[in-house]
């Protein structure tokens, strides 16, 4: 396929959190604020005069001085983080918009809130509780939380417009990026796709960590670009993929399952757009930070959610996800020590073949791989085993 124009350019926007962009958007006047999971919502922090960067650490592979205050037994992508702020690479963030979700990343941002690691003289770190069921009490109390710990205080600290209108405009933007994002990745689901994983996760990614306004001009760009590509003559992939999991914010982790043969055709893990790309409605009548909430709400897939019906409703989406995409497996990755993904991914690695008949591999990984030869024999093997069972099947 002919190269997308932007590609390289998405590359090296992913090199650092603190990009060309972002720096752009600060030379601007705007306040950067960090945040680290879906549940805190990112069209809340690009309110008119500020912008939302979702932290990632890339090329971390020695978070050394973090393992000595978080220990050898917490995620690496925790420790990563908290390796590459220690480094000065989030000395950027004018605010660290914290959610009580996972363990590890709860850590990291106490650190950044205790220890004044993020040389800026107007950084705070605010913490908001994420419940754990959809009901109208957890609406009620996330709904709260949002306004107390997010709106609240970007207007004492920053000044920032939070009213409806503001509010309406925000969600407005969020959703024109979502379009374009679903647009851009729609023909994953043709027969013979016109876009890889790779291209689509860098993509994906700069949309999350790149401030709206500078970045839309060229994902309208790339949306109109795929309209009119051409597919390879002939597939040079061998099979196709979900990918599926907890945090996985490097690119080169899919082109090595892609090097391997397995076109990754849907990304249903924590920095993917499935869920995280669609579009919020508001309904007459109702104020757009109840329709924000109950978004968010409804639409995490996140292993958070325990109860029986809960965990069999995420079984049957991914199911549905890799039918709708032609997949014929399920890549599930989990990184090393991750509470709740380790569940999730053991409980998925016996479900899925049994009961939907979908072929899973499983992988416990670390944040940035050092182990691509054994991760290559792994997905090769896996490649091989699905080519088996069409044969088998007749196809």
């Amino acid at each position: 396929m002919k190269d997308l124009k932007h590609l390289i350019y998405f590359e090296n926007l992913l090199q650092d959190a603190n990009n060309e962009l972002v720096q752009k958007a600060k030379a601007d006047g705007k306040y950067a604020l960090g945040y680290t999971c879906y549940f805190m919502p990112e069209v809340l922090l690009d309110l008119p005069g500020c912008f939302s960067v979702r932290l990632r650490a890339p090329n971390c592979t020695s978070p050394d001085i973090a393992t000595y205050y978080m220990t050898a037994r917490t995620c690496h992508y925790g420790r990563s983080l908290f390796e590459r702020a220690l480094e000065g690479g989030y000395n950027f963030l004018d605010a660290q918009m914290a959610t009580e979700t996972c363990t590890v990343t709860c850590r990291f941002q106490e650190h950044l809130q205790m220890m004044n690691i993020i040389q800026n003289p107007k950084f705070f770190c605010e913490f908001t509780d994420i419940p754990f069921k959809r009901n109208e009490n957890g609406y009620e109390h996330y709904r709260t939380q949002l306004q107390v710990h997010v709106l609240d205080k970007l207007h004492e600290n920053f000044g920032i417009d939070t009213s409806d209108e503001a509010l309406m405009k925000a969600i407005e933007e969020h959703n024109e990026v979502c379009r374009l994002i679903t647009e851009t990745g729609a023909s994953r689901k043709l027969a013979n796709p016109t876009i890889t994983g790779y291209e689509f996760q860098c993509i994906q990614l700069v949309s999350l960590v790149c401030p709206k306004y500078l970045i839309l001009p060229y994902l309208r760009e790339t949306a109109k670009e795929m309209k009119t590509r051409k597919p390879d003559s002939k597939p040079t992939w061998r099979c196709k993929v979900v990918l599926y999991g907890s945090e996985n914010d490097d690119p080169e982790f899919t082109k090595l399952i892609e090097s391997c043969g397995a076109l990754v055709v849907a990304d249903r893990h924590c920095y993917g757009s499935l869920p995280g790309r669609e579009e919020i409605v508001v309904a007459d009548g109702q104020s757009p930070l109840d329709a924000i909430t109950r978004h968010y709400l409804d639409t995490s897939m996140c292993p958070r959610f325990m109860p029986q019906d809960e965990m069999r409703n995420r079984k049957q989406q991914l199911a549905d996800i890799a039918k709708e995409y032609k997949a014929d497996g399920i890549i599930i990755e989990q990184n090393k020590f991750c509470e709740y993904w380790s569940y999730e991914r053991t409980i998925d690695t016996i479900i899925m073949p049994r009961d939907f008949g979908i072929p899973v591999c499983s992988i416990e990984k670390e944040y940035i791989n050092g182990a691509s030869g054994q991760l290559r024999t792994r997905f090769q093997a896996f490649i091989e085993s699905v080519e088996i069972k069409k044969i088998q099947e007749g196809k």
